[in-house]
């Protein structure tokens, strides 16, 4: 509690002084003001992330949370647990979807087991943090324990501030999970004080007795374990996921060491919620990737207050929007370090002349 409580106390807003003075800048380059669009929102978010107005993102790391969830027992998904463990393992491989996309900007992919339901081998180049074999099945009980999931946010803070202590400029969040839209969609119906059918799609793919079944499932579930609104560890505890812990944890941590946090889709979107709702200024640091498939990833990025810049249709997760959207990050720096500037461009065409 002690590191959680650390680190929300280092939080503070972006650098307001820096964000209008890149935003001048901006307006002072060759081009008619705003033919940039959302461009030029990032980079003004940038500069005052950093507090730089020549913003470097050049080292890149995606830190993608395992672990697996007692709700498979109430058959909310087609596919088998094990993927979880066999994906996991694939990871540090390369052979995933994520490293696939962020190989393409050197990007890292990290592996932490904050849950596996199997014990992941000491060498298979994952960091090994597991707080326990799975959550508890929260259609029974509260998936883990108050000190579970404060530990779980913890795993993220400290492995995401690890790597900025390694140099990252920007992190990603990223997760693997079978089964996890379901304390996803429990999570945002809490926050969201909506019916569980509004937020909860198909995810890799529901089981035999299909979406209602799912939605039945997570309703049974809050109604259960009555997880207090205004209380986000509570909400955790009670219906969510420690991989969705970790993910807010590795927000909180890119917050309060001003560094730039690319969420993904649905799932680290809730994880994002989580850690906003511990600390509301970890928004200024958070940058949206894609807009996910899932039903729930729009009202999720409402009740955030961010918008996705990338429309899709993916919903993979594994932090697979976060990959795809660094090269934009990396457009944003180059348009601020070299684009001329009315007056620069105005100079040198007098100087030929």
């Amino acid at each position: 509690m002690q590191l959680l409580q650390h680190t929300i106390k280092k939080i503070q807003n972006a650098d307001s002084r820096m964000m209008e003075k890149a935003r001048e800048y901006i307006d002072s380059l060759s081009k008619p003001p705003g033919s940039l669009g959302k461009l030029e929102n990032l980079a003004v978010q940038l500069a005052g992330i950093t507090g730089e107005l020549f913003p470097k993102i050049e080292s890149k790391a995606i830190i993608v949370c395992a672990a697996d969830h007692g709700v498979c027992e109430e058959d909310v998904t087609s596919n088998p647990q094990k993927v979880t463990f066999l994906q996991t393992l694939n990871f540090p491989k390369g052979l995933t979807g994520v490293c696939a996309i962020a190989s393409i900007t050197n990007a890292k992919i990290i592996t932490v087991d904050v849950g596996v339901k199997e014990d992941v081998p000491l060498d298979a180049g994952v960091i090994l943090k597991k707080i326990k074999y799975g959550t508890d099945n929260m259609a029974k009980g509260p998936a883990m324990s108050r000190e579970e999931a404060i530990q779980s946010i913890e795993v993220g803070i400290e492995v995401a501030t690890n790597e900025i202590r390694n140099g990252a400029d920007v992190l990603g969040t990223g997760e693997m999970g079978i089964g996890n839209t379901t304390p996803s969609a429990a999570i945002l119906s809490v926050l969201h004080a909506c019916h569980p059918n509004i937020v909860t799609g198909l995810g890799a793919g529901v089981g035999a007795g299909g979406i209602t079944h799912k939605v039945e499932v997570i309703q049974h579930a809050i109604a259960l374990n009555k997880p207090n609104r205004h209380d986000a560890i509570d909400i955790l505890a009670k219906v969510g996921g420690l991989e969705i812990g970790a993910m807010a944890g590795i927000v909180l941590a890119a917050a309060a060491n001003r560094k730039p946090v690319v969420i993904d889709g649905f799932i680290s979107t809730v994880a994002a919620l989580i850690a906003f709702e511990l600390e509301p200024k970890v928004k200024d640091y958070i940058i949206p990737s894609h807009a996910s498939e899932e039903p729930g990833a729009k009202i999720a990025a409402k009740l955030l207050g961010v918008e996705p810049m990338l429309h899709m249709n993916m919903r993979l997760g594994e932090g697979s929007g976060a990959a795809l959207a660094f090269p934009i990050l990396d457009a944003a720096c180059s348009m601020m370090k070299n684009m001329a500037t009315l007056e620069e461009s105005v100079v040198l065409v007098e100087s030929k002349e």
